[in-house]
This record gives C-alpha cells, sequence and structure tokens, in this order.
C-alpha cells in the first residue's frame, strides 16, 4: 500500500512492508492496564485492535520525502532475505523495492537515508543482497544515523555480535559504511535543508524526530515515539522496547503538547493504515485523529 500527500510543497508518501495484527499487548506494553483497551474498543476496533485474537495491529512502513531535487527515505524497515530473532521479521520476501520505485525512491534516484534509531525493523532495507553480498540499495545517497545511537548499538555488536538487538548492523548498516556512505549526525543537524532534526531520546539513548515545514503546513516523522496509539490516550505507557524508560515518557508527553498545538501531521514507523494523523486535546488528555 502505498499513500501519497502534500505537505506545503514537499510531497510525502509512505510505503507499508507489512502490517497485521501481530503483537500481543502484555508483551509490547507490560505496563498497559487490559481494562484500557477495553475502554477504548470503540475506536480501536477493528483497525488498531483485533479483541478476539487480543493482538494489536501493528505497521512496518517506510517514509519518501521529494522536494528541489532531493529524494529522501526515511527508516528502512526490516529488508528482505534477513535472518532476525522474531519470526514475523525473519527472511522476509516482499515487493518493498518495487512499491519504493512506484513512490518515486527508485535505487538510483534517492538522495538521503536517514534513520531515526537503529532498532532492527528501521535499517533493513538500507542493504539488498547481490552475489552473497549485502551492498547499498542506493548507491547514490548518504545514509544518516544518530551518532549517540550508533554508539550505543555499536558498543552492544562488539561485544556480542549475535545480540538480537544489533542483528541489523551486520547486515545493513556496517556494509554502509564500509562502502564509505554513512554519516552520523548530531541534534543541529538539518538534512537538504529540509528536515529538522530534533533529539528524542528515550526509546533509544539517540532516537530522533525529524520536522517538515513547507508553505504553513507542518509534519514529523516520529520514529517510535509513539508504537500503537493507544500510547496517544495513555502517554505514560511505554513499550517493552524502551531503553530510558523516563526519558521515553517525557519525550512522549513533550511531543504531544507540541504536535497538537501546532496541529502537525504526526508520521509513525508503525501504526497502520492510514499510517499517519494528527493529535487533538481532549479533556485532560489527547486522542488520535487518522488522516482523511
Amino acid at each position: 500500500m502505498i499513500r501519497t500527500r502534500m505537505i506545503g510543497n514537499v510531497r510525502v508518501s509512505n510505503i507499508v512492508e507489512y502490517a497485521g495484527p501481530t503483537h500481543d499487548p502484555a508483551l509490547v506494553f507490560p505496563d498497559l492496564d487490559p481494562a484500557e483497551l477495553a475502554r477504548h474498543a470503540g475506536w480501536l476496533v477493528p483497525n488498531y485492535w483485533v479483541p478476539s485474537m487480543n493482538r494489536l495491529v501493528i505497521a512496518i512502513q517506510l517514509w519518501v520525502v521529494e522536494v528541489d531535487g532531493a529524494v529522501i527515505v526515511i527508516d528502512t524497515g526490516v529488508g528482505n532475505r534477513k535472518h532476525r530473532a522474531a519470526a514475523r521479521m525473519d527472511m522476509l520476501n516482499t515487493l518493498t523495492l518495487l512499491w519504493l520505485e512506484a513512490a518515486g525512491a527508485t535505487r538510483e534516484r534517492v538522495t538521503h537515508v536517514v534513520m531515526t534509531h537503529l532498532h532492527n525493523d528501521h535499517l533493513g532495507w538500507n542493504t539488498v543482497l547481490e552475489d552473497g553480498r549485502w551492498v547499498p540499495t542506493f548507491p547514490r545517497a548518504r545514509y544518516l544515523a544518530p551518532k549517540v545511537d550508533y554508539q550505543y548499538f555499536r558498543a552492544l555488536y562488539d561485544a556480542d555480535p549475535a545480540n538480537n538487538l544489533t542483528g541489523a548492523l551486520a547486515d545493513s548498516l556496517l556494509p554502509i559504511q564500509q562502502a564509505g556512505l554513512l554519516d552520523l549526525f548530531d541534534e543541529t543537524h538539518c538534512v537538504a535543508d529540509t528536515l529538522r532534526v530534533v533529539p528524542a531520546s528515550g526509546h533509544t539513548p539517540g532516537m530522533v524526530t525529524l520536522h517538515l515545514e513547507s508553505a504553513g503546513q507542518c509534519g514529523v516523522f516520529s520514529g517510535d515515539v509513539f508504537h500503537h496509539p493507544m500510547q496517544i490516550v495513555q502517554p505514560k505507557v511505554n513499550s517493552a522496547f524502551c531503553v530510558i524508560g523516563d526519558k521515553a515518557r517525557a519525550v512522549r508527553a513533550a511531543f504531544l503538547t507540541a504536535a497538537a498545538e501546532r496541529g502537525a501531521l504526526v508520521m509513525p514507523a508503525h501504526f497502520p493504515a492510514p499510517g499517519c494523523g494528527y493529535i487533538r486535546r481532549q479533556g485532560g488528555g489527547y486522542t488520535f485523529e487518522p488522516e482523511a
């Protein structure tokens, strides 16, 4: 599935690698009271939660930004033919490259690849397998990753290359570095004079969000500030994958306030169709309004 919209003068598309009722709520959100899902069933079912299976609907999606000759891919999913500990991600064989091409992001056109953080499901399509070797998917692009995250995950990898948290480094990041295409950025960076990097440490030590403004409109690529819309109505609930829990909660709270005030289109990595939407104030908290 490919969806495209304009944010001001910038063309933005999301490409879904896969989506479905894949995650047990108790495993993803250990601190979430199960009664909260039932209480919010009116808007969660069927798009975000399937009660009969008790599974959350989660997507893996890539974002493509086209502006002033730049073609920017944000987060690159799981990738094909990659061994992963989670069965739902192991040895995928999808048509994601064709879908990227349909959205205008051919292998030769992409100028930048930006990773909000370095979890395995955010850098997989950095590389493809050719003649038994992992090679850069987008050979003309610069690949950008947060320096703090690189240092954190590289240390884990060097200590134990078999660590499940770092499986993607060997096949999806280190080949990029060896090809001389990897740039590590800090919190002051701006990508292609278009995407402003904002630190969002917590989910991982170096995660960032990417802010886009054009012709009076704004959008935010939020990485994993949210894994699921339930975290908008229950913002204190962290995922099981958050490294620094207190910081993740603080970042989420600040993000909600700012996004609601600005009316920004919020574009996460894991929300199912339509894949993005708006944060609206409701009572003393917030609600999620999917993009029309």
